[in-house]
């Protein structure tokens, strides 16, 4: 089931979430599609449990664009993948853990021609304690390279105009388990206008985390602290 011109849509990388995907996809459904003409790119990365098989029924039932790994490709991988699909005017990348509140996006809808990326804000992070200690950490050395003005660049709710999506995407891949630190850092370098908004955030349905895993974060960091040179070298004449 596809729209023939949806007006925004709305990219969710998904890995095992069986026991949340369909109320979350119905649920932003339910609060976006009376107002904007929308459509899913829901990227699929490996699942394990009963994932896939929800996703090929909701995508008979919802407006889906549905990619299927059957191996695990990783986060980052995952969302480069689905901005690659895009055909609408503007992309919403949203997680799929349902920690964002979709009615968010009125706002985010309502400001998009005044300026390139919208980028959400978690003025409360219900995430733990250690997880928003370690990405306050890193937000003070990221800023030592990029002077971003922004207070959450790790957010993964984002409204983009695809002209941003197609010059920005194919760049990106330096920071796999990081990849809203580098897209905003790219978007910034570029020259491209961000607009921040703070939005709700909300504790997980089911589950934990799929990408930061306790015990693989020490070697997560050593590699996103090398990519921040990469990048910086990468973007400095922009």
């Amino acid at each position: 089931m596809l729209l023939q011109d949806p007006e925004v849509e709305i990219l969710l990388p998904v890995h095992n979430e069986g026991d949340s995907i369909e109320l979350l996809m119905r649920e932003i459904y339910g609060k976006i599609s009376p107002s904007v003409a929308m459509q899913f790119i829901v990227c699929e990365d490996g699942s394990t449990d009963n994932t896939r098989e929800l996703l090929t029924r909701l995508a008979n039932a919802l407006p889906t664009k549905l990619i299927i790994a059957e191996e695990r490709k990783g986060y980052s991988r995952a969302v480069r993948e689905g901005m690659q699909v895009l055909s609408a005017p503007y992309l919403l990348c949203i997680d799929s853990d349902g920690q964002c509140d979709p009615a968010d996006f009125s706002e985010f809808w309502k400001n998009r021609n005044t300026h390139d990326v919208i980028l959400g804000w978690r003025v409360h992070r219900v995430d733990a304690g250690w997880r928003r200690f370690l990405s306050r950490t890193f937000y003070f050395l990221w800023q030592l390279f990029y002077h971003v003005p922004v207070h959450d660049p790790s957010c993964p709710y984002m409204l983009a105009r695809k002209e941003v999506i197609d010059e920005i995407s194919p760049q990106m891949g330096d920071m796999e388990q990081g990849f809203w630190w580098e897209f905003v850092a790219r978007v910034h370098r570029r020259g491209f206008s961000i607009l921040e908004l703070p939005i709700r955030h909300r504790d997980r349905v089911t589950g934990g985390t799929q990408v930061y895993k306790f015990s693989k974060l020490p070697l997560i960091g050593c590699r996103h602290v090398l990519a921040l040179f990469r990048i910086w070298r990468q973007t400095r004449s922009s």
